[in-house]
């Protein structure tokens, strides 16, 4: 018997090893991205980035084109790597117009746009030392064969090449926040800015990207159900971790392992009065028991996100105080979020809500007069939702809302401890966002499947939270 185990353990180290070798001699162009070659587990033939073909990035920029004036240029500047010490550099996230241009995922580029020329990028050209320390990058090759441009060239090409361009053309767009010096400083773009003819580039492209396609949809859908998935294990976890910088951690963690890329935003967690601090960042304090919890979180799957908040009482029970404001919040999210339809605007969904919360903060005695309404809630109802947690701000509240927008909506009240309301009030902050898809009939709630029922979050935390040891574990580490 023993013999015949040594042998089968032979035979199966063989197989692991014959199984390791075969996959490891498998060969693909790293290009410094995904690719339907190296990362077959999310990217399909055809996918420049993860969910979108290369034809929806070629019809954003025919689109784009079309926008512009006769004989101009659009330059879109990739984000700027950001350092945190002299070595080390922040996690880099691409500038949005890039990538939804492009579908490159990385730095140092400038992609320049035309009628004439299509599509021109200028790419990084990386040393031996360069792909020691940090890998491959896309370079030339990549920007013709994998991002579809109709002209590339290296980086050091930009200022003889790009001059020229900027000489003949009328009109020059780009975008002041994202802008590059490879290029600002040229004498040519600099001459173009004296005589006026240098315009901003998100007015156009934010139009662009306000009605999201199928593609951007699905990936939008995904996003939301990692940020529900994830709050609620977190909403659980927190009866027995009630403490905002482990439940933070929480949060993150929850969303990253179902895929999620990185958060869109610092997790707002804000215990007690820390909620009544809109965006509170510092999660640093424990939560006391019978205190709200605020958790305003999202997170960014293949460059899309979603933005989520619920408020709850880790302890498990509200107060009667605490679910009389909370239920006037509630009523106004399901109430406003009826209000979603095509021709609607985000500036009538805020007077609506204005008025609801108005009239309910009246009658509890919280407000003595409207005039003072904007001390307990100076943001709006809600904002659009895109590739960016504000996206399209070039985009003013006026605009009718259209099939395929994707906005918040979000009331809350935050008031302050010294605000002159009854004591009982002061210091309690709550809000209550989802993400909502305006479609042809009406609307669809992306964040649907978070609780936000009173009834049902009681529900959860009492009889589905994690096992009560975890009390006891958190009540020791939280000593440390």
């Amino acid at each position: 018997m023993q013999v015949l185990a040594r042998n089968l353990v032979r035979r199966v180290s063989r197989t692991q090893v014959v199984s390791r070798n075969a996959y490891s001699t498998q060969r693909f162009r790293d290009i410094g991205q995904p690719t339907p070659a190296s990362h077959p587990h999310l990217m399909a033939e055809g996918e420049v980035t993860p969910g979108i073909r290369i034809e929806e990035y070629i019809g954003r920029r025919k689109k784009l084109v079309e926008l512009l004036p006769e004989n101009s240029l659009a330059i879109i500047s990739s984000a700027p790597v950001k350092m945190m010490t002299d070595v080390v550099p922040y996690t880099f996230r691409q500038e949005a117009d890039y990538l939804y241009l492009t579908g490159c995922q990385q730095p140092g580029g400038v992609a320049v746009l035309s009628d004439e020329r299509g599509l021109c990028m200028f790419m990084p050209e990386s040393t031996p030392k360069d792909i020691a320390w940090q890998g491959e990058v896309a370079g030339v090759d990549a920007a013709s064969e994998v991002f579809k441009a109709d002209q590339a060239y290296p980086i050091s090409k930009l200022p003889e090449i790009l001059s020229d361009m900027i000489r003949h053309s009328s009109k020059v767009f780009h975008n002041v926040q994202s802008a590059s010096q490879r290029y600002t400083n040229l004498d040519e773009f600099q001459k173009s800015a004296s005589l006026g003819k240098v315009k901003t580039l998100s007015s156009l492209t934010h139009e662009l990207r306000l009605i999201k396609s199928p593609a951007e949809l699905k990936l939008m859908r995904d996003s939301a159900s990692i940020a529900c998935q994830g709050l609620l294990k977190t909403m659980l976890h927190s009866k027995g971790f009630p403490d905002e910088g482990i439940l933070s951690a929480q949060v993150e963690y929850e969303c990253r392992v179902r895929g999620a890329q990185r958060m869109a935003f610092n997790p707002v967690v804000g215990g007690g009065s820390n909620a009544s601090v809109i965006h509170y960042s510092r999660n640093d304090q424990r939560i006391k028991d019978g205190d709200l919890v605020l958790m305003d979180m999202g997170c960014e799957l293949h460059g899309y996100v979603s933005d989520l908040t619920r408020t709850w009482p880790p302890c498990g029970k509200f107060s009667s105080l605490q679910e009389e404001l909370y239920d006037l919040i509630l009523q106004t999210n399901k109430e406003c979020i009826k209000q979603c339809k095509p021709g609607t605007t985000i500036r009538q969904l805020n007077a609506y809500s204005t008025e609801l919360l108005c009239d309910g903060l009246m009658k509890m005695g919280i407000l003595k007069s409207r005039r003072l309404y904007h001390q307990l809630n100076p943001t709006s109802i809600g904002h659009y939702l895109g590739m960016d947690v504000h996206d399209s701000s070039a985009v003013g509240y006026d605009r009718p809302l259209q099939p395929g927008f994707v906005i918040t909506i979000e009331p809350g009240v935050y008031i302050p401890s010294s605000f002159d309301c009854p004591v009982r009030f002061q210091g309690i902050g709550i809000r209550i966002e989802d993400d909502v898809l305006i479609t042809e009939t009406g609307y669809e709630v992306l964040t649907g499947s978070m609780p936000k029922e009173i009834k049902h979050i009681e529900t959860l935390l009492n009889n589905h939270c994690h096992d009560n040891s975890a009390r006891s574990f958190a009540s020791f580490s939280l000593q440390g």
